[in-house]
């Protein structure tokens, strides 16, 4: 299986986001890395917050990771479909991210978290440096 299409793992989010350009990486609270471009976080491992639960236990979610959007309608996209290991919760009602929780990861190929992490960065970048990444792709 091409390394493109297997199925992602975390470790895949720390590698992808750290190679995109100007990216610089802190380290939040406890420890949990929160990636920065041109000063602007795109993705954040967050700590367990009382917004993000699990249904059944009331537990809070140990491994839940934010990604910036460009939009509220491809926010949308990606938390309407039930099956999607995407979510939001009434805590991000009008902000422009989105949740996953680390342990559903491998639902998404690795190509498609690179596009997920890229569009994120694309979202915070600054508008010279989104041109320069988008005209070198092409």
């Amino acid at each position: 299986m091409a390394a493109r299409s297997r199925r992602a793992r975390t470790e895949d989010v720390h590698a992808l986001a750290l190679g995109m350009p100007h990216v610089t990486v802190y380290q939040g609270p406890r420890e949990n890395p929160i990636y920065q471009v041109g000063g602007k976080s795109f993705v954040f491992f967050r700590t367990p917050r009382p917004d993000a639960v699990d249904p059944d236990t009331g537990e809070r979610y140990p491994d839940v990771i934010m990604f910036w959007v460009t939009s509220e309608a491809d926010k949308q996209a990606l938390v309407q479909d039930p099956a999607s290991p995407f979510f939001t919760t009434p805590h991000f009602d009008g902000h422009a991210s989105v949740l996953v929780r680390a342990s559903r990861i491998g639902e998404l190929t690795v190509q498609e978290l690179a596009e997920v992490i890229q569009d994120a960065w694309l979202a915070r970048a600054s508008p010279a440096r989104a041109a320069a990444w988008l005209d070198a792709q092409s």
